[in-house]
């Protein structure tokens, strides 16, 4: 792990991390803020949508000061795996920046674009590792393709995650045109492996812990 910047906001620290991913193989980003309250805090993980990174919820959301007051970690990764050897599209709502928070299973994609394992193992992992998060209080939430993210990740991960929230998600992924452009390349043409990332498909089925 590097810590690649750090600020001072509101009585606590802000960093921007990167460090190398076994899902992704590749080096991945994200930013996360530290209140300065002592002792394990309860930490959110914050899901960004199409063409966004580690720094958008960062810069734009305004949350921190909210965060310094309840004493709340956040952490905001990067969408996708990048990098001069990672499989891209020319188009915005496929490949880097668009990674739908999946395990692709078809090539190109396949080999970095493992973004549910990256949130669930890696990422946790690097968090609890590191910082003074309370791992048995956590919580997910998202926007657009991040809120697609938070809800079949929490959905999947009850276990982990104490909430899960969405603003404005994908909720039928399946179902609408950018979920199946997505879906189709990373995840194959069988419209069966995709129900395990469509949360009304999830919540209809429950497929999940």
């Amino acid at each position: 792990m590097e810590i690649l910047k750090e600020h001072r906001l509101f009585g606590g620290t802000l960093k921007y991390v990167q460090h190398e991913s076994t899902s992704t193989h590749t080096t991945m980003k994200l930013s996360i803020f530290i209140p300065s309250q002592t002792g394990p805090r309860p930490t959110l993980t914050w899901l960004s949508g199409l063409t966004c990174s580690e720094d958008n919820f960062t810069t734009k959301a305004g949350a921190y000061k909210v965060a310094a007051e309840l004493g709340l970690i956040i952490v905001a990764p990067d969408t996708s795996p990048r990098g001069d050897n990672v499989a891209n599209d020319e188009s915005y709502d496929l490949g880097q920046g668009a990674g739908f928070y999946v395990d692709a299973t078809e090539q190109p994609w396949s080999k970095h674009f493992n973004m549910y394992s990256y949130i669930t193992k890696d990422l946790q992992e690097l968090v609890n590792e590191n910082f003074p998060a309370k791992q048995n209080k956590q919580a997910i939430f998202g926007h657009s393709m991040g809120g697609h993210g938070a809800l079949t990740i929490g959905l999947k991960n009850l276990k982990t995650y104490k909430s899960i929230s969405a603003f404005a998600p994908i909720v039928a992924s399946s179902q609408v045109p950018w979920g199946q452009k997505a879906f189709t390349n990373y995840l194959g043409d069988d419209q069966t492996n995709w129900k395990n990332y469509d949360a009304c498909q999830l919540q209809t089925t429950r497929q999940y812990e």
